[in-house]
């Protein structure tokens, strides 16, 4: 009896100081969202938070002004001119990026292909964060260098990639389509150039219901943007224009001056004149930073192509455009993208055209008239002194709303103004949110290691134990969690709800919602509802049980082979967004001054890090174990009469787990062992497990191997590599545990001796093991001092002289080696090399040319 009251008494007093006093992170909510749902990053960025996210929130609340700009790879935007477009004027900006950049080198890792588009993807997502810039993407994949606009087109079919530009417009609706290419020699890239002339094409395309009528089927409606412009290319601009004319520094021909305007269907010969300047170089007194100087932050996470940041210094800045066309009277000199626009507020009643629409002309009106009082209004001393005027700006949008979707408005022009009216739904939301300074967190909690025999499920002796042993856990702050759920896994999730301001707020629900859940497998714990009496906090504790069968968290998007230059979507729900949503997130729904403010965020695993400490990622899942082959494909010489096969097995069990892994191989062949078991004492741990494969009778075929691993009655044939480096949010790319060797008939000597200098990551090393080529990795030491005459040959790794100082500290050693006679085969570079690191003087051009052999 003493025991149970004890345990009791420990509950209480734990849930009273969780609720009383413990800190907790407290972000406010961003206005800037980089894709649709919740917020995925735990901690907003420094220009997305406080002053600075209020002051860009209500200057988004004063205007209607859109825009779109359409490039080919991450990395090819102009930040700044985004960055201007949607902090200093408010404009709702959207990026389209037609592929992931999947044929770029890597200086951050070893990630190349497909993972890499995963990296660069994640890469520009944080970029977004500072352009406040919303990302979707098309089916496009970077298949290489290309020279030539006809090889890009021919690559990805126009109709499939081109359906994608003219879906993101009719989702978008914007004023404005930009593009950085014009879409011809200029761009440099095959690429480029279909980034230009489809930013174009897009712009008479969109607004014709024949042109990919599917689309308005699915509901989407036909969207006609008012002008489109492209950055003005720098050859091409005045007084930079050669007397041979325009060359064209892919294929090293010269062309004639001049750029293709595809909207007119006209050439426009000689220099491009700029029709507006974009001043980037504007300054946020709120940030104390340039809107340039923002975007090459975000820029600067684009590390697999530029090494890290480079924040230029403040001053004038500007990006000139040319104006290619525009369906209102317009001059040839502009001061912005948006002059002869309405942009403002009551703008918004021009969708209705000549219907009758005096209440909607009135409600607007009204509406901005409460937006302007509240920026004349708003101290930094007192924010909340204007709640009630966004409040009352929000339930006027939404009664607006009601009225437009019951007038006698067609239905083309319900849809705009509807489309406008919610984005001033969500920018009251969020100003308010921001203004009363709202804050939503949701994160695992820590949780007791499970019984050996489960698969993640903890399960203490009784509720009230478990209970105790998390709250007491909060009182510590966050604690490390494991990194991946798995199905079938049960856990505690902690939303945490934080007021900046001494403004009472209501809180009326709290949920914790499963994707593609009824809710179901979600519990609540104790309170979901309460009140915040000001400056307060409020915990919400919630029980999820994943089903058996729960997705695991991995890309929308697939292709069977590199070969295939465009995605398959697996899922048309996600079509044109940077990833799938994450698959649990938080919500909460509070009440201030008679309106609903919503909060969300993607509940987060919580992981410490050597260096930053404490880090939150958005939770996904994963398979129980994850089997993966060292190397997806090889070859194996006719004569050999057995070969290794590595298989690396993985477990995300929160806790013990033991199973098997063996190889399912042609008829005939047989392993050494003919199965392996595995043993993890917890979530996290690894495990190389090699085979000796005996083949049976080698013919010069193609002939595939399995890795199957089994645990707790479940098989697995498939798994994932995490792709990204240290700083930089993982994702996670899936493959079958499939190795794919050819015979081959080849002899190689048995003396041969090759050395590797790695560099940022390539498969050559694992390659040339299959010819039966032993290779010895390079070291600093070896460089410095070893014998290099011993070797055959030595190779030097894709951009070794990049992120290999010691490569180029004891390059001279390297060179002597070829002076007596050594062979060194140097692989792909970047501008580091141009240093006459090479056994000859050399001077490199700022314009070399790019060999590219595809196969």
């Amino acid at each position: 009896m003493r025991e149970n009251t004890v345990k009791r008494m420990l509950v209480y007093q734990v849930v009273l100081v969780l609720l009383c006093g413990v800190a907790q992170r407290a972000y406010a909510e961003p206005p800037c969202r980089t894709q649709p749902g919740g917020r995925e990053d735990a901690q907003a960025i420094a220009e997305n938070r406080g002053t600075a996210a209020l002051s860009v929130a209500l200057q988004q609340l004063h205007t209607r002004a859109s825009m779109l700009m359409v490039t080919a790879h991450p990395d090819d935007e102009d930040g700044a001119t985004l960055a201007y477009a949607s902090r200093t004027i408010g404009a709702q900006v959207s990026l389209l990026t037609l592929n992931r950049g999947e044929g770029g080198a890597n200086e951050m890792s070893a990630d190349l292909w497909d993972s890499l588009g995963l990296v660069r993807t994640e890469e520009l997502l944080q970029a977004d964060r500072y352009y406040c810039a919303r990302q979707y993407f098309t089916v496009a994949a970077d298949y290489g260098f290309s020279k030539a606009l006809d090889e890009a087109i021919q690559k990805w079919g126009e109709d499939r990639v081109f359906a994608d530009v003219v879906r993101v417009v009719r989702l978008t609706r914007p004023l404005i389509v930009t593009s950085v290419f014009v879409g011809g020699p200029s761009d440099g890239h095959g690429n480029h150039a279909a980034a230009g002339m489809w930013a174009q094409k897009v712009f008479n395309a969109a607004g014709d219901p024949n042109v990919f009528p599917e689309q308005i089927k699915e509901g989407l409606r036909p969207w006609n943007p008012l002008k489109e412009y492209a950055r003005v290319p720098q050859s091409l601009a005045a007084g930079n224009i050669s007397p041979k004319g325009l060359y064209d520094y892919a294929t090293h021909h010269w062309a004639p001056a001049g750029v293709q305007n595809y909207i007119s269907g006209k050439f426009e010969p000689g220099a491009v004149s700029t029709t507006t300047q974009v001043p980037t170089g504007s300054y946020s007194t709120a940030n104390g930073l340039s809107d340039q100087q923002i975007s090459r932050t975000g820029l600067g996470f684009q590390k697999s192509q530029n090494g890290g940041a480079a924040i230029p210094p403040a001053g004038p800045a500007s990006s000139a455009y040319h104006r290619f066309g525009s369906r209102i009277a317009a001059s040839d000199k502009e001061t912005s993208f948006f002059e002869g626009i309405d942009i403002s507020v009551p703008g918004i009643a021009t969708l209705a055209g000549n219907e009758e629409h005096a209440f909607l002309t009135q409600g607007l009106s009204a509406i901005d008239g409460l937006v302007e009082q509240a920026i004349h209004t708003y101290s930094a001393a007192d924010p909340s002194a204007i709640a009630p005027l966004l409040a009352q700006g929000l339930k006027a949008t939404g009664g607006l709303m009601d009225q437009v979707n019951g007038s006698s408005l067609s239905a083309d022009a319900k849809y705009n103004v509807l489309h406008e009216l919610k984005t001033k739904q969500t920018q009251f939301n969020d100003a308010l949110t921001l203004d009363l300074g709202l804050s939503i967190s949701a994160t695992v909690t820590d949780e007791p290691p499970p019984p050996p025999a489960g698969r993640g499920n903890a399960t203490p002796g009784n509720d009230e134990e478990r209970a105790a042993a998390r709250l007491a856990g909060r009182a510590r702050g966050d604690q490390p969690t494991f990194p991946m759920a798995i199905p079938g896994q049960r856990f505690p999730v902690l939303v945490h709800l934080a007021e900046g301001t001494d403004v009472p707020v209501a809180i009326d629900k709290v949920s914790v919602e499963l994707e593609g859940s009824s809710g179901s497998m979600v519990t609540s714990e104790g309170k979901d509802a309460g009140q915040l009496q000001g400056g307060g906090i409020f915990n919400a504790l919630f029980e999820v049980q994943l089903p058996e069968n729960a997705p695991y968290t991995r890309p929308y998007f697939d292709r069977p082979g590199l070969e295939q230059p465009y995605y398959d979507v697996r899922d048309p729900k996600d079509r044109n967004m940077p990833l799938a949503p994450y698959p649990l997130q938080a919500r909460a729904l509070a009440t201030y001054d008679g309106v609903q403010i919503e909060l969300a965020e993607t509940v987060q695993t919580v992981q410490r890090e050597v260096g930053p400490g404490i880090v939150y990622y958005p939770m996904p899942i994963g398979p129980a174990i994850s089997v993966t082959m060292q190397q997806s494909a090889g070859i194996v010489p006719l004569h050999e009469t057995t070969f290794p096969m590595s298989v690396r097995v993985h477990s995300n069990v929160n806790g013990p787990a033991q199973g098997s892994v063996r190889l399912d191989m042609p008829t005939g062949w047989k392993s050494e062992p003919a199965a392996e078991t595995f043993s993890f004492a917890q979530n996290g741990q690894e495990q190389i497990v090699t085979f000796k494969v005996s083949p049976g009778r080698l013919a010069e075929k193609t002939y595939k191997i399995t890795a199957v691993a089994s645990y707790n009655q479940h098989e697995y044939k498939e798994g994932y590599i995490q792709v990204g480096y240290p700083g930089l949010r993982p994702y996670y790319l899936y493959n079958d545990a499939t190795y794919e060797t050819t015979g081959t008939n080849v002899n190689i000597g048995k003396s041969l001796q090759v050395g590797y200098i790695e560099g940022s990551g390539d498969d050559v090393p694992a390659s040339l093991e299959n010819l039966g080529i032993h290779v010895h990795f390079l070291a600093q030491a070896d460089l410095a001092s070893g014998d290099l005459g011993i070797y055959n040959a030595i190779l030097v790794g894709v951009r070794a002289y990049a992120v290999r100082g010691d490569l180029r500290t004891y390059n001279g050693r390297l060179m002597d080696y070829v002076k007596h006679g050594g062979s060194v085969v140097v692989q792909y570079q970047t501008p580091e090399f141009d240093h006459n690191f090479g056994p000859y003087p050399y001077s490199m051009t700022s314009d070399p040319e790019e060999v590219t052999d595809e196969l």
